[in-house]
């Protein structure tokens, strides 16, 4: 393990798990630069009130710069002159790429092809990206592991992100960028977007309203809590890939490796609000894996990941924050 760049470049630092990985940064002393051009895949005013939740950590330079432009965001990394970029920037979500596929090539391909050229035009040797789990697809090989090739997608969302990590591998081959590969499964906690199911479900049962359960409750989700995977965000800032055939190249899972049903998570929520939910059924949607699984032996024993937060746990305090915080952001 190295020591962690100093002068950091963070895209999508205004968002849910770039916030964190943003106040974690300052933590460790980091001169921090944070790119996001606070779209409206929702509430730019959530964005802002996560970023001045960071100033509160430390101070740090914000531009408010869309990755798909080249040449202004080429200019930018010119004059802040990282040591490395985290890039977690990215259209996310499964069915709003269904609906628009043509949007998520432009931000997560080309714009992840823009930071990864600027860096080789500056020189800047550290990159580490955020992917996802998704990648893997409608696989029957459970638990994922990194060294699984045949990786089928289902969702252009999916797609988009493994092509990124291939432009990953392709510039380290070519000129000898150090990357780290970072698939993140299922991250929940305070902060997190209000499209994906914890957030809405449980929005949902605080206003008391119906919750809609897509298939029969048994999909499965390797529920990560949202400080694990910064604290494997950090370690990946801090790993330098072996070099194989002069390649610096690595892909880490950061899951929980603990897939939790839909049913169970329904019922922690339950729980955690004492509240009892209505149950909506609906029918499975497409682009949906039937479960998420991460193996992350790889990542204990090369990064010293080590996932601490139960999945009830988690909730507990989810629903803590949701109370104190995020359902303010609702109204």
């Amino acid at each position: 393990m190295s020591t962690s760049p100093q002068r950091i470049l963070l895209t999508g630092g205004a968002g849910f798990i770039g916030s964190h990985v943003a106040e974690a940064l300052l933590r460790r002393g980091a001169e921090l630069t944070i790119v996001d051009n606070l779209d409206e895949f929702y509430s730019p005013e959530w964005k802002r009130a996560n970023l001045e939740e960071v100033r509160r950590v430390g101070k740090f330079e914000f531009f408010a710069q869309d990755i798909c432009d080249y040449e202004a965001l080429h200019k930018l990394m010119e004059r802040v002159r990282p040591e490395a970029i985290v890039h977690l920037a990215a259209r996310a979500g499964v069915r709003p790429s269904i609906e628009q596929p043509l949007l998520y090539q432009q931000v997560n391909i080309a714009g992840t092809l823009n930071l990864l050229e600027s860096s080789r035009q500056l020189g800047i040797d550290k990159f580490v990206f955020g992917s996802s789990s998704s990648v893997y697809g409608a696989t029957s090989k459970a638990p994922f592991s990194e060294d699984q090739v045949e990786c089928k997608p289902i969702s252009p969302y999916a797609a988009t992100k493994l092509a990124g990590e291939l432009l990953c591998y392709t510039y380290a081959h070519l000129f000898r960028l150090s990357v780290v590969c970072l698939r993140f499964f299922t991250v929940y906690g305070p902060r997190q977007r209000p499209d994906l199911a914890i957030h809405k479900f449980t929005a949902l049962a605080e206003a008391g309203k119906p919750v809609p359960i897509f298939g029969d409750g048994s999909t499965g989700r390797d529920y990560t809590f949202v400080e694990d995977i910064v604290a494997g965000v950090v370690a990946g800032l801090g790993y330098e890939p072996r070099a194989v055939e002069d390649v610096r190249f690595e892909i880490f899972n950061l899951g929980n490796s603990h897939p939790v049903k839909l049913s169970e998570m329904v019922d922690a929520i339950e729980q955690a609000t004492g509240r009892k939910l209505i149950r909506e059924q609906k029918e499975l949607q497409p682009g949906d894996v039937p479960l998420t699984w991460a193996d992350i032996s790889k990542a204990q024993r090369l990064l010293g990941y080590r996932p601490a937060t139960k999945f009830g746990d988690g909730i507990q305090r989810f629903v803590s924050w949701y109370r104190s915080v995020g359902a303010g952001r609702h109204s």
